[in-house]
């Protein structure tokens, strides 16, 4: 039973940062899609579903089990995506977001893996401040300008993330190998990203005078 919790709060993530990347593929301004794709991250938080790029970010913190977890909430955000894809597509807006969603993955397409990587890296740095952020602040107005600020800068500044990409291959109807490889490094990238504040945290939490 506890998997199968497990399994709809990752597949009920997948669907929030669909429902943001939605929202990002439905506007004309960058500016204006990238405070609305936030709506993904402020569901995730408020309701305490699992994200994978939020839940990487401690695994150091936490032991094994934990982490036997990570592959089981990425499989059911990916499922989540899917679903808010497959809805959207249904739709009579389906035809304008598949064009849009399919000139945001041709770019990452085109890309090379290590750029991948590392803008997922860069991506994960973001949503662990944001994250972090929306669990440690005192003031309830800095928990949700963490997710605000912290979305919006992954976003213009043109970062990866695993989740939200998932949704623009569905979207666009363009999974293939080269997909697969692409979002499979940038996960690497967003684990790599997502562990760095924490552990370089802890560092100056033990050696710090």
């Amino acid at each position: 039973m506890k998997k199968l919790s497990l399994v709809v709060s990752s597949l009920l993530a997948g669907i929030c940062v669909g429902l943001g990347g939605l929202a990002f593929l439905s506007v004309e301004n960058r500016v204006t899609g990238a405070a609305l794709f936030t709506v993904g991250l402020f569901c995730i938080c408020t309701f305490g579903f699992h994200l994978f790029t939020g839940k990487v970010s401690y695994v150091f913190q936490n032991d094994a089990a934990y982490a036997l977890t990570l592959p089981l909430i990425w499989l059911g955000n990916l499922a989540g995506t899917g679903v808010t894809a497959l809805i959207a597509s249904l739709t009579r807006n389906s035809s304008a977001l598949q064009e849009r969603a399919m000139a945001l993955c041709q770019v990452k397409l085109d890309d090379g893996l290590l750029s991948l990587f590392f803008l997922g890296v860069l991506c994960n740095i973001l949503i662990y401040i944001a994250v972090e952020g929306f669990r440690s602040n005192p003031h309830e107005l800095g928990k949700y300008l963490s997710l605000f600020f912290g979305v919006m800068v992954f976003i213009l500044a043109g970062t990866e993330h695993c989740v939200a990409d998932m949704f623009y291959f569905w979207m666009a109807g363009a999974w293939s190998g080269r997909a697969i490889l692409c979002v499979l490094v940038i996960t690497l990238g967003n684990s790599a990203g997502g562990v760095l504040l924490p552990l370089l945290r802890g560092f100056i939490a033990k050696n710090g005078t």
